[in-house]
């Protein structure tokens, strides 16, 4: 087995109770280890995403139990996409923080981040549903004590409602397992593909009801409407870096849409249907127009920014509804340019409010801040990658989607979405950016001074290059996602990585006249080897010594 596939989730779950035990009153030991997991964790990520890059599918069984009685660890291309995303952005994260002192203002900053990164990886890589509820709580409570990080009220009043959403997503989350494990008998993701795809269409009523709470479930983690009131309070209110971090968190459950959609509960699906993409279409729609609606009306540049998220949202979920490889292509470039451009507005607008003084993120003229042709530049380059104007990935992103709807029915419907949604958002950018940053010169006054600190200004710049650099890469990127897509859609790679055929000893059964890892599976699906002592037909799936069932 590959041991590097484990350490995206054992090397946060190492550093952060070192963190709390051994240096929690030495905030310059916190930032070193921190800031150097994080930058190994880019590395480790960098190496699992070019092993996946050969299309082979690798699987780690926890203590050499296999699926699906083991807790297995996943890596495909896909997993390793949104794991080098959450390792570049927790990068820049940890150094942010660190540069301009959030870390400091209050308690187990750190900690708490490498338990939240730690929970995010193991999110992307488990290949168990139980598990995936079990990394999401991790991720979660994390996050509650980074929400209320260095206090205040309302900081206090958005955590309160952010746990009271969540929890009750995760007791839904629970509800929607238990029902699937009483249909199915396993919450193992390959074990649950093979099962669900031999139930008879008729006997799939109670399993439709695990699906569609399993969809509410992570249409809440999404922020998707109209689940989505959590977002705006939390993420406007949270400190900078944490709601620059929260930028992934929604796309954890757009990614669990994705993997259990299509492996699970797939269109071909005779019990399922085409249910996820009946409900997500209509949901995209109005989301993508409610976000763009609030940030044409918000008055708060943290407001702005969490709508523009929401906005963002729908737009990927317009993709992502469609359900063919095409548009889940397109999906996916459109994921890593959002997940950036939102992390970089909150980081602009944090900048923005360092040097403001009274005016804080308040959209209103006042005296022109430090620096202010700088910011003002950072930010008309990520509001431009936001709204889908070129030259920036945003454009790249939504012509994708574009592309990928116009031979289906919904066509008329999803370009009117993202483009009349793409110019409300211009609209409100443009009034936001003008009455910060240029009407501030019609105004009499002084500013507070800007903060002796650098580093801030260089990781927001560096994040808002990964647009520019989205954009040079377009081809070899959208390449790489085509190939993802189509591996996404190849549902019996996966189910044969993860539960090969056996026989009694425990070898792999060879498929006949094709290259390992590559054939059909078996009539029946993946088969088990048949236990000491029972006797041939009483083990379904199982094979004998002979391979015969």
């Amino acid at each position: 087995m590959n041991h590097l596939i484990l350490a995206p989730v054992i090397l946060p779950a190492i550093l952060a109770p070192l963190i709390v035990l051994a240096m929690r009153h030495e905030i310059t030991l916190q930032r070193v280890f921190s800031v150097a997991g994080s930058a190994a964790l880019v590395v480790i990520a960098f190496l699992l995403f070019g092993q996946a890059e050969t299309g082979q599918i690798q699987v780690y069984e926890m203590g050499n139990w296999p699926a699906p009685f083991g807790i297995v660890l996943v890596l495909d291309r896909l997993s390793a996409l949104m794991v080098m995303m959450t390792s570049i952005l927790g990068l820049g994260v940890a150094l942010y923080a660190m540069g301009s002192g959030w870390d400091a203002r209050g308690k187990h900053f750190h900690a708490l981040f490498q338990f939240q990164v730690m929970g995010i990886n193991g999110a992307f890589l488990t290949g168990d549903a139980f598990n995936l509820f079990v990394f999401f709580e991790i991720l979660l409570i994390a996050s509650y004590g980074l929400m209320i990080h260095a206090g205040g009220r309302m900081r206090l009043r958005a955590g309160v409602q952010y746990v009271v959403y969540n929890l009750a997503g995760s007791a839904l989350f629970l509800f929607a397992l238990g029902t699937i494990y009483g249909v199915t008998g396993t919450l193992n993701m390959a074990d649950l593909a093979m099962r669900v795809a031999a139930l008879p269409e008729g006997d799939g009523a109670l399993l439709r009801v695990g699906a569609v709470l399993l969809l509410i479930v992570f249409a809440v983690k999404a922020a998707v409407v109209p689940i989505h009131f959590w977002l705006p309070n939390t993420y406007t209110h949270a400190p900078a870096p944490v709601a620059a971090l929260f930028a992934i968190m929604t796309k954890v459950g757009a990614y669990a849409i994705l993997r259990m959609y299509t492996l699970v509960f797939g269109p071909d699906m005779p019990a399922i249907g085409t249910l996820a993409g009946d409900w997500l279409l209509p949901a995209a729609v109005v989301t993508v127009t409610l976000g763009m609606l609030g940030v044409l009306g918000s008055k708060h540049l943290g407001r702005l920014v969490s709508f523009s998220v929401i906005g963002s949202m729908g737009t990927l979920f317009l993709a992502i509804g469609i359900f063919t490889p095409e548009a889940t292509a397109a999906a996916l470039y459109y994921m890593i340019h959002s997940t950036f451009a939102a992390a970089v507005l909150f980081l602009i607008a944090d900048l923005v409010v360092a040097r403001r003084g009274a005016a804080g993120a308040d959209v209103v003229a006042a005296p022109p801040i430090a620096q202010n042709g700088l910011i003002a530049a950072l930010f008309f380059g990520a509001a431009i990658a936001m709204t889908g104007l070129p030259p920036l990935s945003g454009f790249i992103g939504k012509l994708l989607i574009l592309d990928a709807a116009r031979e289906g029915a919904q066509m008329v419907v999803i370009f009117a979405a993202i483009l009349i949604t793409s110019l409300i958002a211009v609209v409100g950018f443009a009034r936001a950016g003008t009455t910060v940053f240029w009407k501030a010169y019609a105004v009499e006054g002084t500013s507070t001074p800007a903060p002796a600190q650098e580093l801030p200004l260089v990781v927001t710049g560096a994040l808002l290059s990964t647009m520019a650099l989205l954009v040079a890469l377009a081809g070899p990127v959208t390449g790489y996602l085509e190939a993802t897509s189509a591996q996404l859609y190849e549902r019996e790679l996966y189910i044969e990585a993860v539960m090969p055929p056996v026989n009694a000893e425990g070898m792999p059964i060879p498929q006949s006249g094709t290259p390992e890892g590559e054939g059909p599976l078996p009539p029946d699906g993946p088969q088990t080897a048949l236990p000491d002592g029972a006797e041939p037909g009483t083990v379904p799936g199982a094979y004998d010594n002979e391979g015969a069932q």
